[in-house]
Formats: C-alpha cells, sequence, structure tokens
C-alpha cells in the first residue's frame, strides 16, 4: 500500500510542469527594434540614399555658380608671333535664361585676324545674353534643379518605407523566435511528466502492481516526448540565428543570440502597449500621408517638370546677346551704346520629331505614375481591410483556441484522477495529453499569426513601430 502511494504521489509531480526565466536575460521586442533600428547596416544604408540625393542637389545648384573661364592661344613660327590672344570672361548665371557676364580682351601679333584688334591696353565689355523663347521660362538647368530637390525628398519617404520594411521584417523574426521558445517550453514540460511518469510506472511494475505493457507504453511516450523536443530545440536554435542577422553593434560587427537570452513572454500584452493607441487612429487615417504615396507624388512632380520642358523644346530657339565695350572700365560712363557688341542666333527643326517624340515619352511616364497612385491608393485601402478582418478573426480564435486548452487541461485532469481510481488506461491519458499539446501549440502559433498581423497593419500603414 505505500509502494502505490508513492507510485501516486509521483505522478501527481509529473502532472507539474516547471519552467524558470532569468528576467535579467529577457530581450524584449523593444530592446530588439532599438538595436536594430541603431545599428543594422541596410538601415544605415537607407539614411545615404538622402545623402546621396543631398549630394545631387547640391551638384545642380552648381549649375548656377559663377564662373571664371581664362582662354588663352598662342602662335609662334619661324621667329614669328603669328598671334597671341587673350580671353578672360566672368559669368553669372541666373534661374531664367538670362545669363550676366564680363569680359576682358587683349589680342596682339604679326598676323592676328583684324576683327580681332583691340586697344594696346585690352577691351573690356559687361552685356548679358537671354533666350527669349526656348529655355526662357523653364530650361534644362533650371528643371532638373526642381527634380533634385523633389529627390531628396522621396529619398526621404523612401527612407522610410525601407526602414519600416526592416523593421517589420525583424518583428515577424523575434515573434518566430518566441513562437519557437514557447513550443519548445511545451515539450519540455511535458516531456518531464513524461519521464516523471515512467518512472512511477516502471517503479510500479517492479512492486508488482502494474503490467509490463503499462511501462512498454510509458517509455514510448517519454522518447516520443524526447522526439518531439529535439525538433523543437533544433527549431528554436535556428529562429535563434535567424534573430542574430538582425543584431549588430555600432563598429558594424554582427552579434549572436546567446544561449542564456530568452524571448519576452508577455510580448503580446507588451506590444499592445502602442499597438491599441495607433489602432484607434487607424480609420482616421490620411492616405496622402503615406510614405509610398508621398514617394509617388514627388516623382509624379518630378516628371510634370519633365513634361514642361519637353514642351518649352518645340518652341524655336532664339538667344539674344547685347555688350558693352570700353577700354577704360574705370569710368563707368564709358560704357554707353555708341560702343557695343551684339548678335542672336535663331534655330528651329523643321519637323520637331525628336522634341515631340520626348514629349509624348514624358506624357507617358505621367499617366503610368498617374495610374500607379490611383492602383496604390485602392491597394493600400484593401490591404488595410484585409488585415482588420484578419484581426477580428485570429482574435476570436484565439479565444477559441485558450477554450479548447482550458477543456483539454480539465479533461487530462479529469483522466489521471480515473487512471488513479484503476478507471482508466495509461493509452487514455497519453491521448489526452497529445490532444491538450496539439491544442497548446496550435493556440501558440495563432497567437504568433496575431502578432503578425499587427505588426503588418502597422507596416503597411507604414508606422514607426518602436516610435
Amino acid at each position: 500500500m505505500i509502494k502505490t502511494n508513492i507510485f501516486k504521489l509521483l505522478f501527481l509531480i509529473s502532472t507539474i510542469s516547471f519552467s524558470q526565466e532569468n528576467s535579467s536575460s529577457v530581450m524584449s521586442i523593444h530592446e530588439y527594434l532599438g538595436y536594430v533600428k541603431a545599428f543594422h547596416p541596410i538601415v544605415k544604408q537607407a539614411n545615404l540614399t538622402i545623402n546621396e540625393s543631398e549630394a545631387k542637389l547640391l551638384k545642380e545648384r552648381g549649375a548656377f555658380d559663377p564662373k571664371i573661364e581664362i582662354d588663352r592661344v598662342q602662335k609662334n613660327f619661324k621667329n614669328t608671333e603669328y598671334y597671341d590672344k587673350l580671353s578672360a570672361t566672368f559669368k553669372i548665371p541666373t534661374w531664367y535664361g538670362i545669363e550676366f557676364k564680363g569680359n576682358y580682351e587683349q589680342n596682339d601679333g604679326y598676323y592676328l585676324n583684324p576683327e580681332a584688334t583691340v586697344p594696346v591696353d585690352g577691351l573690356y565689355s559687361v552685356g548679358v545674353s537671354v533666350s527669349v523663347a526656348q529655355n526662357l521660362l523653364i530650361n534644362k538647368r533650371m528643371a532638373m534643379l526642381k527634380q533634385a530637390k523633389y529627390y531628396v525628398q522621396q529619398a526621404k519617404a523612401d527612407r522610410t518605407l525601407l526602414v519600416n520594411d526592416i523593421l517589420f521584417n525583424a518583428t515577424t523574426t523575434y515573434f518566430n523566435w518566441l513562437k519557437a521558445y514557447r513550443e519548445k517550453q511545451v515539450f519540455e514540460d511535458f516531456l518531464e511528466n513524461a519521464d516523471m511518469r515512467f518512472k512511477g510506472i516502471k517503479k510500479s511494475y517492479e512492486f508488482g502492481e502494474n503490467p509490463a505493457i503499462d511501462t512498454l507504453e510509458a517509455r514510448i511516450t517519454l522518447n516520443t516526448r524526447k522526439l518531439e523536443l529535439e525538433k523543437a530545440r533544433i527549431k528554436y536554435i535556428k529562429s535563434s540565428l535567424e534573430l542574430s542577422n538582425f543584431l549588430w553593434l555600432n563598429d558594424n560587427t554582427p552579434i549572436e543570440v546567446r544561449e542564456n537570452i530568452f524571448p519576452d513572454t508577455n510580448t503580446m500584452t507588451n506590444f499592445d502597449l502602442y499597438y491599441k493607441p495607433l489602432a484607434s487612429n487607424f480609420e482616421t487615417f490620411d492616405f496622402e500621408n503615406h510614405p509610398k504615396l508621398q514617394s509617388l507624388d514627388f516623382k509624379f512632380k518630378s516628371l510634370e517638370i519633365e513634361k514642361r520642358l519637353k514642351l518649352n523644346q518645340l518652341l524655336p530657339k532664339i538667344d539674344l546677346q547685347y555688350n558693352f565695350l570700353s577700354q577704360t572700365p574705370e569710368i563707368a560712363s564709358s560704357f554707353n551704346v555708341s560702343a557695343y557688341k551684339s548678335g542672336f542666333n535663331v534655330s528651329i527643326p523643321l519637323f520637331l520629331r525628336k522634341e515631340r517624340g520626348d514629349l509624348n515619352l514624358a506624357k507617358i511616364k505621367l499617366q503610368n505614375t498617374a495610374f500607379e497612385i490611383q492602383s496604390t491608393k485602392v491597394t493600400l485601402k484593401n490591404k488595410i481591410d484585409g488585415i482588420y478582418q484578419e484581426l477580428e478573426s485570429y482574435k476570436s480564435q484565439n479565444n477559441f483556441t485558450n477554450v479548447i486548452v482550458s477543456d483539454y487541461e480539465t479533461l487530462l485532469v479529469a483522466e489521471e484522477r480515473k487512471f488513479f481510481l484503476g478507471e482508466s488506461s495509461l493509452f487514455l491519458v497519453n491521448s489526452r495529453e497529445s490532444k491538450l499539446i496539439d491544442s497548446k501549440l496550435k493556440a501558440i502559433s495563432i497567437e504568433n499569426n496575431y502578432l503578425v498581423s499587427k505588426a503588418t497593419l502597422l507596416n503597411t500603414l507604414s508606422v514607426n513601430i518602436i516610435e
């Protein structure tokens, strides 16, 4: 009788799950994502896109920088100076097709072209050149500078999208790591139960109170739990390594998750702390502020500028220039209309086939972008609506699985009590326990899907999930 009571005591102990976790070794999702955003190379690379666009903007601003040009040509042959020509020019480009310039010219030589003859001290000129048709209201340098400004804004929107995608992938990886950890915990707990049960039944068999077949069945169950735990352990190791892909130090050194680091089992509750306040604003979310649509909008504006430039090139090219001449620049009144140098240039293709082709291509690009904007708006809205429905479904599924797990736990306890009383068999106890394990794993899987759907919603709305 005493031996039987010892067996029952061991069997009761086997139904209790033990799980200890050092809180100092827990890495929360907030800490993890903080590392990802601060040190991940792809996040740093995303910041470089802004630096690149700003560098391009600086480059396009250079088209409006003042410029100094010096040109000197000499020719000497058989001890004769054919010519020595020097021209120094200072140019100031402006926003519209107007350019101011000052020039100093000094020419000399035995065979100098008469039209290049200037006073001994040189000839000074100040003047202006202007395009009165093509390139007046818009020209290539104006267009490229405006486009570069839009590229900076577009790069910022694209950076937000890229960073959010990295954070989303990192978040789902953390959730999968948590899922693998919780599954491993389940098999660890039930392996302990199976081990205690096997030892108890084995002792009972040795005392002659249980048949040998029960010992065999208990050992099969024990080895099955060991096999399941080994599979869960390998899955957890792989998920830990996948998580390590997102962990870097400030000096671009990758790090690995140590064995004593565990995910936060309260992630569902902690994730909801900042998910719920955001969720309350989702219904009034302004799609126009979505980074994807902002990026497309800046692209559209850039293409509009390109279209204006191509349209302007249908006009004839008429360039006028007028320069006041003087050999005494220190006297302002010496620059007058009696001494000048002027000219004009007119150019226009007869059929304008190249220009009309460029304009049609610009219009097509503009229409494609407009269609893409419309399509993106509809896609985003439908995707968000679908995620909402999915979240509601997972919420209901979570409730169902929690009830199912609770009911299976009650059934298992009842079956164990009947087994103690001799009214059940070990087979039925193992069957109840297997059902409970399956229901717990299913509950973990549904909870993981629920978390991933929440992260997907935040990513779709391009909401920063750690700010």
